[in-house]
């Protein structure tokens, strides 16, 4: 198969994007006009982005107790990254092991060259090796999309909306003589700028899915691969215990699959439904048998 682009994808990404600028340029606009001036908007939105390219890496690998591990440790794993990402056209990314039992697995890292993919032991120890390597694949397709950079400018507003909404009540600006009404207003703005921001964020995430779901298939020749082990991996999460859930939750965005938490969760989730996934990447095993 051919690593075609898929412009229906890309359109619906493009606008979805277009539609958090439109948001942001509101954002901005209300906080210039109730008294916040663009230096200092200018600066905190730096040093957060700055901060959010820099650091989210190891932040996420802090957060899932990963480490990064040597060939000598793990021979295999790095055998396998190392031919894949040779045939995705990309540096060998560092590969890291999380110790969790729940079988998961993401990329990280701001460029191509500086790249994480990690692997969780209950992912290893859940899939047979064409299926880790779907994964493994989809991973490095997000790497060679730039998925995390794109992704860390789309929340970053979203993040940042939601910071003046809690500075504004905590600093009771609002009750200071004459200014009520102005900060409130711009609270109420940057609440629904932060909402409306966080949806569209959790569409492009979905799209971003759809998109990595096809390299890593292209990438290994092998569709059915990566959905047997979207199937094995969502099966086996409805067993792993709660508490391990609830502790590494924040993760989601990153994650081949997501931590299901009811109707609300599934509705607001950074992926597709496994079901979805599996339908297009069996499309896809069909396209490559007739071709």
């Amino acid at each position: 198969m051919e690593w075609k682009t898929d412009w229906g994808l890309q359109a619906r990404m493009g606008l979805t994007m277009l539609l958090l600028l439109a948001l942001y340029v509101v954002f901005i606009g209300a906080l210039s006009i109730y008294g916040v001036g663009l230096f200092w908007i200018t600066l905190v939105m730096g040093l957060f982005m700055v901060g959010q390219l820099f650091f989210s890496d190891k932040l996420a690998l802090r957060s899932m107790g990963a480490r990064e591990v040597s060939e000598e440790e793990y021979p295999e794993l790095h055998a396998m990254v190392g031919r894949l990402a040779q045939q995705a056209d990309l540096p060998k990314p560092t590969v890291a092991v999380a110790d969790s039992r729940q079988p998961n697995a993401f990329a990280t890292g701001r460029s191509q060259s500086s790249a994480t993919v990690c692997v969780t032991r209950g992912i290893m120890d859940t899939l047979n090796q064409e299926e880790l390597e779907g994964v493994m694949a989809h991973e490095l397709t997000h790497v060679k999309n730039r998925d995390v950079m794109v992704m860390t400018i789309a929340t970053f507003l979203s993040t940042l909306a939601f910071m003046i909404v809690r500075w504004g009540w905590l600093f009771g600006g609002g009750d200071r003589e004459g200014g009520g009404a102005p900060v409130l207003v711009a609270i109420l703005v940057s609440l629904v700028v932060g909402v409306v921001s966080f949806l569209l964020v959790r569409v492009l995430s979905r799209y971003r899915e759809y998109a990595a779901d096809r390299g890593g298939a292209i990438i290994t020749g092998r569709p059915s691969a990566l959905a047997s082990a979207l199937v094995k991996i969502d099966g086996r999460m409805d067993r792993v215990p709660d508490d391990d859930l609830r502790e590494q939750a924040d993760m989601n965005a990153f994650f081949i699959i997501p931590i299901k938490s009811g109707a609300i969760g599934k509705l607001l989730s950074t992926h597709p439904s496994t079901e979805q996934r599996v339908e297009r990447l069996k499309d896809m095993q069909s396209e490559l048998e007739t071709a």
